[in-house]
């Protein structure tokens, strides 16, 4: 049983994670903004702000694997690469794994090929900035992290989202950098892509290195 703490842990993706490690047996603690209205059984909720970097350091205190699952939007799109740079710091001094919940762009549609990010023409300009911010967690941020931090850049298929849930299937597929389904992006349920995060938690056999999960 590991010790897990899910920063956004009432989000899209952070609820999906908190649940399947509940269900797991792990010791799980979700931090966020606000309590959820359906809190997870086995699960302990702490209500914080993430831009606070005393509640954060409290969150992560013992915790043997981090999990930061926010997004790069609302009150967190100006704060965004500073909250996880500080989450990143404050793991590497607690001694704990970080698994950052990454986006899609940041993939490459083949080995050595340009990032998906490079190009964003076809993505609606109000998309940007968050594509950015999210794409720079794993281009520039995690990689200039303290060397004693042991990540893990999970991202998921371009059909990901609360816009488009789908169902749980019980499987996915792992890729590196390159995305397992360039062709049309590929998709995922939360509950499949908390399955196979809480996979690559429990096995620790990636290390400092970008991964994709897809159906």
């Amino acid at each position: 049983m590991s010790r897990i703490t899910v920063i956004g842990g009432t989000g899209y993706a952070g609820s999906a994670i908190v649940a399947e490690a509940a269900a797991r047996g792990h010791q799980v603690t979700a931090f966020s903004r606000a309590l959820p209205a359906e809190p997870v059984p086995g699960a302990t909720y702490v209500q914080g702000d993430a831009t606070d970097e005393a509640a954060l350091k409290a969150a992560v205190a013992g915790a043997d694997a981090v999990v930061a699952a926010l997004a790069p939007r609302g009150p967190l799109a100006a704060a965004f690469r500073d909250v996880n740079r500080t989450l990143a710091r404050l793991a590497a001094a607690a001694g704990a794994r970080l698994y950052v919940v990454g986006g899609y762009s940041s993939l490459r549609p083949a080995p050595g090929a340009a990032r998906f990010v490079t190009d964003l023409s076809a993505v609606p300009a109000e998309l940007h900035d968050e594509i950015l911010a999210g794409a720079a967690l794993v281009m520039e941020d995690l990689p200039a992290a303290p060397a004693t931090l042991d990540w893990v850049f999970v991202s998921p298929p371009l059909g990901f989202g609360a816009h488009m849930p789908g169902e749980r299937l019980g499987h996915y597929r792992l890729g590196d950098e390159v995305a397992v389904a360039p062709e049309d992006g590929g998709a995922i349920s939360a509950p499949d892509y908390a399955l196979g995060l809480v996979d690559l938690l429990e096995k620790g056999d990636h290390h400092r290195t970008q991964v994709n999960l897809a159906n």
